[in-house]
C-alpha cells in the first residue's frame, strides 16, 4: 500500500479588504476594460437621453398651455425615448459580451494554475472544493466585475443628474426627496454586511458539496458495497442544506432591502405629490414643473435598484474573489519557459544516456509538526542498471520516487541525477527524463490511443505498435472494437485492473525515458503476464535505469541491486543471494513469498 500525506488543516477563507478586492476584480477585467468602458459609455448615454425626457415633457405641457405648436416638443421626446432604450440596451449587450470574456479568461488562468500546484498544496485541498471555484465562483465574476462596476458608477451619475435637475426645478420638493430616501441609506447600512456575510457561507457549502460528492463519486463500488449510500447522500444533503440556509438568509436581506428601497420612492412620491399639489395651488409653482419632477421621481427608481443590486452583487462577488484568491496564494511548480525536447534522434530518441540515482543521507517529513518518513536514507542506483526498493508497508518506498519527481523537497540531505541536486535543474527537464507508473496506474479518461501517448505526444505508428507488443497489448487493442481509438471510460472503468496497468507502463515506455520509475507496476497482473512484463523490465533496463519497487519479490530477484528499507532508512543493500544470506528481514520476506529453496 502506497503511503499517503497525512491530511492538513483545510484552507482558511481569504479576507479581502475592500481595497485588496477591488484590485483584485481589475486583474481579472483588466483584458476587457475597453469593452467594459465602451458599455458603461453607452449606458451613460442612454441614461442621459432618459434624463431629458422629463424637461421634453415639461416643454410639451408648456406649449400645450400656451396654446403653443408642439411638434417639436413631441418629436424630440419621442426620439429621447427611442434613443433611450436603444443605447442602453446595446450597453448592456456590450457588457454582457465582456463580462463573459472575463470569466473565461479567470477560468483559464486559474485552471493552468490549478494543473502546477505543487503536491504539498494539493494534499491541503479536495478536488470538489477546487471544481467549485472554478465553475461557480468564476460565474459570480460575470456580476462583479461589469454589471456591478459599471451599474455602481452610472447609477451614481444618473442619481447625480436626477438630483441636480430636481434641484433646479424646485429645491422644496427635492428636499422633501432626500428625506425620505435617507432612510433608504440606513436600512442598506444595516443589511449589506449581513447579505455578504450569509453569501460567504453559502458559497464555501456550495465548495464543501461538491468535495463530498466528489469523493462518494470518486470511489463509487466502495459506496455501494459497503452499503453506504444513504450515509454519503445524508453528508452531501447536509452540505446543501447548509448551503440552502446561507441563501435563505442572505435572500431574506436581499428582499428587506429592495422592499425598503420600493418603498422610499413610494413613499417620496406621495409625499412630493402632497406637497407639490400644495404649491400648485397656492400658485408657488407651476403644473408642468410638478410633471417634470414627478417624471424625473419615477426615474429615480431605475438607477436606486440598479445601485442596490450593484452593492449587492459586489458582495457576492467579493467572497467569490476571496475564493479564487486562495488559489492565487497557493504554491506552484515552476512553470517551464519552453516544453522540453524529449525526443532527441542523435541518442536513439530519448532525452540523454541511463541516469544515475543518488541519496545522500535523505531525510524527510510531510510537516515540520510530523515525524520523519525518510531517516538518513543512502544509496546509489546505478545507471543502466535494475535497482529494487522491497520492504514491509510504511518503509518509505514510495516516498523515494516523489522526492526524484520533486513533489516534495527533502528537508535535508541531497538527491542527486548524475552528480546534480534534483533542486538545481529546470523541472520541465527534470520530469522530462523520467518515467513514472504509479501504483495504481491511473488511466485518464478518453480513447487508449490518447492514454498511451500522454507522456509522448509525437510518438510514430511504429513506436506504438512496438510498446504495444512489449506491453503484450497488441492482442487487447486488436480485438477493441475500435482499436486504439477506443474509449477507456472515466479513469479507464472499462478496463480490468491488469490491463490499466500494462497501459501505464506502455505510456511511459514510450517515453523512453533515462529513468524508469515502476510502484508496483505488476501487483495486479495474472503469472503469465507478470513474467513477461518481468523480461520486459529487464530488457530496457539495457537501455535505461530502473528503479522498482515490489512487494512481490519475484519481480526483482534478477535486479543488479536491492534496497532493503525499514521504518524510514535503509537497512541493507546487495543482490537477491547477497541479502538472503546476510540480512533477515529480507530473509523473512522472501520466506514469506516462498522464494527461499
Amino acid at each position: 500500500m502506497r503511503a499517503r500525506p497525512p491530511a492538513a488543516p483545510p484552507l482558511p477563507l481569504a479576507s479581502l479588504t475592500l481595497r485588496t478586492t477591488g484590485r483584485a476584480l481589475l486583474r481579472y477585467a483588466r483584458g476587457q476594460l475597453p469593452r467594459i468602458v465602451c458599455g458603461g459609455l453607452l449606458g451613460l448615454a442612454g441614461t442621459a437621453a432618459m434624463l431629458a425626457q422629463p424637461l421634453a415633457a415639461k416643454e410639451l405641457i408648456d406649449g400645450l398651455g400656451d396654446r403653443r405648436p408642439v411638434t417639436g416638443a413631441l418629436t424630440a421626446l419621442s426620439v429621447l425615448v427611442v434613443l433611450g432604450a436603444v443605447l442602453r440596451a446595446l450597453g448592456q449587450y456590450v457588457l454582457a459580451r465582456a463580462a463573459e470574456s472575463v470569466v473565461r479568461g479567470a477560468r483559464h488562468g486559474i485552471t493552468g494554475r490549478l494543473l502546477r500546484l505543487r503536491i504539498t498544496e494539493l494534499d491541503r485541498l479536495e478536488p470538489g472544493d477546487l471544481l467549485s471555484r472554478v465553475s461557480s465562483d468564476t460565474t459570480l465574476l460575470r456580476q462583479v466585475t461589469t454589471q456591478s462596476l459599471v451599474s455602481a458608477v452610472t447609477s451614481t451619475l444618473a442619481l447625480t443628474g436626477v438630483t441636480v435637475t430636481m434641484g433646479l426645478l424646485d429645491p422644496v420638493l427635492l428636499g422633501v426627496t432626500a428625506g425620505v430616501i435617507a432612510l433608504t441609506c440606513a436600512v442598506l447600512a444595516v443589511t449589506m454586511p449581513r447579505i455578504a456575510r450569509a453569501t460567504a457561507r453559502a458559497q464555501a457549502a456550495v465548495g464543501e458539496m461538491g468535495a463530498v460528492l466528489e469523493r462518494a463519486l470518486g470511489a463509487l463500488r466502495t459506496v455501494k458495497a459497503s452499503g453506504a449510500e444513504d450515509r454519503e447522500t445524508a453528508a452531501v444533503h447536509r452540505s446543501a442544506d447548509e448551503a440552502w440556509r446561507s441563501g435563505v438568509r442572505a435572500a431574506g436581506w436581499q428582499a428587506l432591502m429592495g422592499t425598503s428601497a420600493g418603498l422610499s420612492v413610494q413613499l417620496s412620491f406621495l409625499c412630493v405629490l402632497s406637497v407639490g399639489g400644495a404649491r400648485v395651488a397656492s400658485g408657488t409653482v407651476e403644473v408642468s414643473v410638478l410633471v417634470a419632477f414627478l417624471m424625473l421621481l419615477f426615474y429615480l427608481t431605475q438607477p436606486v435598484s440598479e445601485l442596490i443590486q450593484a452593492t449587492t452583487q459586489f458582495h457576492v462577488g467579493a467572497a467569490a474573489v476571496a475564493r479564487l484568491r486562495e488559489i492565487d496564494l497557493l504554491e506552484t511548480d515552476t512553470a517551464p519557459e519552453a516544453p522540453p525536447e524529449s525526443r532527441d534522434v542523435s541518442t536513439g530518441g530519448r532525452a540523454g544516456p541511463p541516469a544515475t540515482v543518488t541519496f545522500e543521507k535523505v531525510s524527510f517529513r510531510y510537516r515540520p509538526e510530523l515525524p520523519d518518513v525518510h531517516r538518513a536514507v543512502d544509496f546509489t542506483a546505478p545507471g543502466g542498471r535494475m535497482t529494487a526498493l522491497v520492504g514491509p508497508s510504511g518503509a518509505g518506498k514510495s516516498t523515494v520516487f516523489a522526492l526524484l519527481e520533486r513533489f516534495y523537497e527533502p528537508t535535508s540531505g541531497r538527491v542527486l541525477i548524475d552528480g546534480r541536486d534534483v533542486r538545481d535543474l529546470p523541472l520541465a527537464d527534470l520530469r522530462a527524463g523520467i518515467g513514472y507508473i504509479e501504483q495504481d496506474a491511473p488511466v485518464l479518461s478518453g480513447t487508449l490511443r490518447e492514454n498511451l501517448l500522454f507522456a509522448a505526444p509525437d510518438a510514430t505508428e511504429d513506436e506504438i505498435g512496438e510498446v504495444l507488443v512489449r506491453t503484450r497489448l497488441d492482442a487487447f487493442a486488436r480485438a477493441l472494437p475500435q482499436g486504439l481509438d477506443t474509449p477507456v471510460g472515466h479513469r479507464g472503468t472499462r478496463l480490468s485492473g491488469g490491463e490499466r496497468q500494462r497501459v501505464a507502463i506502455a505510456r511511459a515506455l514510450l517515453r523512453r525515458p533515462r529513468l524508469l520509475l515502476l510502484d508496483e507496476a505488476t501487483s495486479q497482473l495474472d503469472a503469465a503476464n507478470e513474467r513477461a512484463l518481468r523480461d520486459v523490465v529487464v530488457d530496457v533496463a539495457r537501455e535505461t535505469t530502473v528503479v522498482v519497487i515490489a512487494h512481490r519479490l519475484s519481480t526483482v530477484t534478477m535486479a543488479d541491486r536491492i534496497v532493503v528499507m525499514e521504518s524510514g532508512r535503509v537497512r541493507a543493500t546487495g543482490t537477491h543471494e547477497e541479502l538472503l544470506a546476510g540480512d533477515a528481514l529480507y530473509r523473512a520476506l522472501a520466506a514469506g513469498q516462498l522464494l527461499v529453496p
